[in-house]
This record gives structure tokens, sequence and C-alpha cells, in this order.
């Protein structure tokens, strides 16, 4: 495993010259809705190589977008590729028109509408599974009853936890998924998020640039790490300062 650095020292180093930087974002680049140390100066030396490459499924690349510039980060929903709207727009190009149960944030369902997929609850042809903050019992009900029934899942990411402003763990789409499997054990699903090479190899084709002259730097090795060796891209682990604060405040107990 690489060691962790600090975003000032990979600022440092000859890597911030290549072709396109693919980053993750949560843990990366903000915590909540705080810009980490050193991000404002990323986005300045890297200006238009710089990408966003995320397991996010609450957003779309507009949203984010937009939710960046308010925090002073400016970058084109272009260069944001997101695995929620990666994989609503994959079931577009596979299943154009399909009913699909929408377990998503209202970005994703407003852009599942836009691009043409129908919403059912009731007789979906598939089922999204994404992170939404008014998750309920009621929709986990629903969720056992459509994989019982064998429909056909696509997980937005498999991650079980991102992190929050403070470092500690935020539920994600695979702890909820962990909840299905715990019932129903021989339930499977599909995905597109990292560590899949997907989200990168998205990201490569639009700027154009062969795996070789890109980097890919994020928090996480088991993700990120595994994604940016799935799509054969240089991988620096970044430390994540809202963990490391948290984690003395813990010892500090």
């Amino acid at each position: 495993m690489p060691q962790p650095i600090g975003l000032p020292t990979f600022l440092s180093g000859p890597l911030p010259d290549r072709a396109a930087i693919l980053a993750d974002l949560d843990g990366c680049l903000i915590a909540g809705e705080r810009v980490l140390p050193g991000v404002p100066e990323l986005f300045v030396r890297c200006r238009d190589r710089l990408w966003i490459v995320s397991n996010n499924s609450s957003d779309t690349a507009q949203t984010l977008s937009r939710r960046l510039a308010g925090l002073g980060l400016e970058l084109p929903a272009e260069r944001i590729v997101l695995a929620g709207e990666q994989t609503l727009r994959m079931i577009r190009r596979r299943h154009p028109g399909a009913r699909v149960a929408l377990f998503a944030a209202a970005p994703i369902r407003a852009l599942a509408r836009e691009i043409g997929l129908v919403e059912d609850r009731e007789h979906p042809e598939l089922v999204f599974l994404g992170r939404d903050p008014d998750f309920d019992f009621s929709d986990l009900t629903a969720l056992f009853a459509h994989v019982a029934r064998r429909v056909p899942v696509w997980l937005s990411n498999p991650d079980p936890f991102h992190p929050g402003p403070d470092g500690l763990p935020r539920p994600e789409t695979g702890a909820i998924w962990a909840a299905v499997r715990a019932a129903l054990p021989d339930a499977v699903a599909a995905s597109l998020g990292k560590p899949a090479a997907d989200l990168a190899a998205i990201a490569l084709a639009k700027a154009g640039v062969a795996p070789e002259q890109a980097v890919f730097i994020g928090d996480t090795p088991e993700t990120d790490g595994g994604a940016a060796a799935a799509a054969g891209v240089d991988f620096v682990l970044l430390e994540r300062p809202a963990r490391a604060r948290a984690e003395e405040e813990i010892a500090a107990c």
C-alpha cells in the first residue's frame, strides 16, 4: 500500500504535470461543505487538466459543479464523472425508456426523467440504488421485495460509507446493500462505481488521454487505488485531514 502524502507534497512533485489529474471528491477535495487544505492551489495549478472521478450518487455533474462553485472551486460539469449519473446513462443506453425503481436523491431522479427513464416502483424492469438521505424503512422494505423477485439491481457504488466533514463515516449505498444481503444472501448487483475501472476510463476517454499520461489522487486505497490500478493509471494516496483530526479527538476522550 502506498504511504499517504499531503496535497502540498503532491503539488511539489512532478506528477501534477501529467496530461490529466483524476481526483476523488469526498475526503480528497472537500469534507462536507469544507474545502480541504491545498485544494484551491490544486484547482489553480491543474486548471483544465483536473477531473473529478467520484462514487458520488446523490449529485449530477451539473449540481455538483454548482455546489463546488459556491465553495470557490470552479470546475465545469463536463469534467465531472459521477457514479450515480454514469450508471443512469448506461441504463438509458442499454434499456432506453426502461421502467426503473429509483432509490435515489432528487437530482438523480430528475436526471432519470430527463433522459427518458420511467420511475416505477410497482413493476420495474430494473432497480437503481443510490445514496438518498431520505431513505427510510418503507424504502428498504420495497427494495427487499424487488430483490426477492429477482429484479436486476444496479448499485451506484459499493461503498459502505464516505467520510463526513468531521472525518467520521457517513452511510453509503453499500451499507444499504449489505442490509439486503443480510436477509437475502444470494442477492447480486452490478456497479460501475470504484474500484471498477469504468469511471476512470470514462474520464480518460473524455479527456483524450492514455492511462500512462494521467494520475489518480484519492484518499482510499481500496476504492480509488483499486480503480486506478484497474484503469492502468498511477495512484497517489492522499492524507485525509478530517479523519486524522477525528482520530486524535477520539484518542483524547
